[in-house]
């Protein structure tokens, strides 16, 4: 009998060690010692997403008013890979947020993923977490046709319109204090809004990412009336936010997106997000950019 028990110990702690060391596969094992997010989950059976009202088409309402776009199905995507970690099928509960609150929702836990279009920076670092990053974009200028601007130096004393909380209106002032353009930000509460705040002529222009420029005039009725002008102003890689500190559910977000690289899966979103007609039929026809094929490719080799 004594080999017999031996064995049992032995097999005991191998199966210990193996959920310790990779909770997606054995999760059945793994429920004891789950914690953080992934344990929230398990107790809770839900997973709560932030997502963006007007973030086009990374992550917007649509006309049923559900979150859908690029973020919304690589967070899909993030909750499978969770559950299949938990063994537990999990409901998702869908809160907004917006530029400025995002980042506390994150952080103080009333959200477990971010799923929009939020750079990853070093300041935000001190905060919360990122994914590998997800698209590559930067700062650029939308006008109305015909408007006597068309680089960041032709902002010197005009109204421009920024959204609240993003890197998008540090950019522009420190460019306004560096350059001395004395522009006169006019800070929105969304992208929507900004956007608003150039079509009723309260604003001469909003500087904000490049695609989600594109987004909000390919669903504009009126597209034909405003065009992106200038240089690049920053660099602004995106990623999915979660809590800081938070080992478990970082394991589970690092390896299933290295997965939905190496099985082309981010290339299908982003083709029919980026590529493809919108549900609004119309379409941003934006190719990937070389460094965002760089990193995908770079993301789906296995770490050895």
């Amino acid at each position: 009998m004594k080999p017999k028990a031996t064995r049992s110990v032995l097999s005991v702690l191998l199966a210990g060690l193996l959920a310790a060391a990779s909770l997606a596969t054995a999760p059945a094992h793994a429920q004891e010692q789950l914690t953080g997010t992934l344990a929230k989950a398990r107790e809770t059976g839900a997973i709560t997403i932030g997502y963006r009202e007007s973030s086009v088409p990374f992550s917007y309402l649509n006309a049923r008013k559900e979150p859908i776009g690029y973020s919304i199905e690589l967070c899909r995507a993030l909750v499978t890979a969770i559950e299949d970690t938990v063994n537990k099928s999990l409901t998702i509960k869908w809160v907004p947020v917006t530029s400025d609150s995002r980042i506390d929702a994150v952080a103080s836990g009333q959200v477990d993923l971010e799923c929009g279009s939020t750079t990853n920076n070093l300041e935000r670092q001190k905060r919360v977490s990122f994914s590998p990053t997800m698209f590559v974009s930067g700062t650029k200028v939308l006008v109305k046709k015909g408007a006597p601007i068309k680089s960041f130096r032709d902002l010197a004393g005009k109204k421009v319109a920024v959204t609240a909380g993003t890197t998008n209106e540090k950019t522009l002032r420190d460019l306004s204090e560096k350059f001395k353009l004395g522009i006169n930000l006019q800070v929105a509460r969304d992208h929507a809004e900004s956007f608003g705040l150039v079509k009723s002529g309260q604003a001469d222009a909003f500087a904000t990412d490049d695609v989600l420029l594109y987004g909000l005039i390919a669903q504009d009725a009126a597209k034909a009336d405003y065009e992106v002008v200038g240089d690049f102003l920053s660099y602004d890689p995106y990623g999915i936010m979660y809590r800081k500190g938070d080992a478990q559910l970082a394991k589970v977000v690092n390896d299933t997106f290295q997965v939905l690289a190496e099985d082309g899966e981010i290339e299908r979103q982003y083709k029919r997000w980026f590529l493809r007609k919108l549900p609004s039929g119309e379409s941003i026809n934006l190719p990937m950019s070389a460094q965002l094929e760089t990193i995908i490719q770079t993301m789906s080799v296995k770490a050895e």
